[in-house]
């Protein structure tokens, strides 16, 4: 009976190992075919690979660490009464001012995203929880000096800031249609409660609270940031971008390009600006303009990170709404600029 059972069970490990088998012989024979160029050209590009990932990661997670840090602090030293207070709950007042917000917290796309997320638990409105989400990585106070240092102060920033402005409250606008949150946002297990007892904690305790809360969220979001930066990276590495920048001509087709490669390079707002001046010969105002304004609302690594947040429709929105209303701004200044 024993033997039996031996038996069985080597041939059930045994099938695995010779799938294994098979696999590495028809791999070594299939690579032994292909010529010594071709692994000189992957290796190159998975150099390119590594850099490109490394570059998004790197430039993404301090902000990162920061929207996480803010969302700690909020946690612990921000009731519902305060929000209550603070922030309307009529749609349009909500919106805007959940739109400059964006003004107070230097956080950009990827910070923004766990940020939003705890002060919806805190009761911020949709209205404004989303057009927070969208405005802030345009309207926060490091991105309007970084546009202002490669643009100056003239019609680019001014039209960056303002349309950012408007997509974000008309969005934010079309969230507040719906009333029940629980249909929009996606439910969190660690927020399902509130903590009754944070008023009895010394300050000590609530910024030791905040730091565990910054830690647990920041591995947490930082996993999505990941997998982002790798599909943004991958795009990056094997499309070639002058495959892109070939077809950008034309009114419609340039802005086009340019909505695609805000989503493709997925730069952080902090510096995407000094990006967008390199494509000024190339390009013409609107499709740059519509570089700018979109990209820090929507790329690779945010969309992933919005899935997190809200719901597949809602993302949807978040997605669809900025792209169109993005790219019939651009293609409006193309066609009224000289």
């Amino acid at each position: 009976m024993f033997s039996v059972q031996t038996t069985n069970s080597s041939k059930r490990l045994s099938r695995p190992l010779v799938v294994a088998v098979i696999i590495i012989v028809l791999i070594l024979v299939a690579s032994s075919m292909l010529p010594i160029i071709f692994f000189t050209w992957l290796w190159d590009r998975l150099n390119i690979f590594a850099t490109v990932f490394l570059g998004i990661f790197v430039e993404a997670v301090p902000y990162l660490l920061l929207g996480t840090l803010a969302s700690g602090l909020v946690e612990m030293f921000l009731d519902r009464d305060q929000m209550s207070r603070w922030i309307s709950h009529r749609p349009i007042p909500a919106a805007v001012t959940g739109a400059l917000m964006g003004m107070v917290f230097p956080v950009c796309e990827c910070g923004v995203v766990p940020l939003t997320r705890r002060l919806f638990h805190k009761g911020l409105p949709l209205s404004a929880g989303v057009a927070f989400l969208l405005a802030a990585p345009v309207l926060n106070p490091i991105v309007i000096l970084s546009t202002a240092a490669a643009f100056g102060w003239k019609a680019m920033l001014l039209w960056r800031v303002g349309l950012s402005l408007v997509i974000a409250v008309v969005v934010g606008l079309v969230f507040s249609v719906e009333k029940d949150a629980s249909n929009v946002l996606r439910p969190v297990l660690d927020m399902a409660h509130d903590h009754h007892h944070e008023e009895s904690k010394s300050f000590v305790e609530k910024i030791r609270a905040a730091f565990v809360i910054t830690a647990d969220e920041f591995f947490e979001m930082g996993r999505y940031l990941i997998v982002g930066a790798l599909l943004a990276a991958g795009l990056q590495t094997f499309i070639p971008q002058s495959a892109l920048l070939t077809i950008g001509s034309g009114p419609v087709l340039s802005v086009l390009v340019m909505l695609g490669l805000a989503i493709l390079l997925s730069i952080c707002s902090t510096v995407d600006a000094f990006v967008a001046l390199g494509f000024v010969g190339t390009f013409s105002f609107g499709s740059v303009l519509s570089f700018l304004v979109f990209g820090p609302m929507v790329d690779i690594k945010s969309i992933i990170m919005y899935a997190q947040v809200f719901k597949k429709r809602s993302v949807a929105y978040l997605v669809l709404i900025p792209f169109v209303m993005s790219l019939l701004s651009g293609i409006i200044f193309n066609y009224l600029s000289p």
